[in-house]
């Protein structure tokens, strides 16, 4: 099971629960030890995150290091660096399941 203190900000996830099942978004902020704020700069916008429960969120073991840098420095990211590292770890997926023949 997902645990919070596995979460920090930057760091990408994927959604296993709600209309957003499948989804991949970034981790904004941790609203308490529950519930995670997500957005993916579409979709969902760094003004107007999701907030998801915890066990409902798959960590991919993936942080960005512009996005935390930038939430870590000035508390807030823009729409584009959370677009961009949503886009990379799709292709990256991507790439490794077709490599696996998937």
């Amino acid at each position: 099971m997902a645990d919070s203190s596995k979460l920090s900000p930057g760091e990408l996830v994927r959604s296993r629960r709600g209309k957003d099942e499948g989804q991949i978004a970034v981790v904004i902020a941790l609203a308490d030890e529950r519930f995670a704020l997500v957005a993916d700069g579409d979709k969902r916008r760094f003004d107007r995150p999701k907030r998801k429960n915890v066990l409902h969120l798959e960590p991919l073991g993936i942080v960005n290091d512009e996005v935390a840098n930038s939430l870590r420095d000035t508390g807030r990211v823009t729409n584009g660096k959370l677009r961009f590292a949503v886009q990379s770890v799709q292709r990256r997926l991507e790439a490794h399941a077709e490599e696996k023949g998937e």
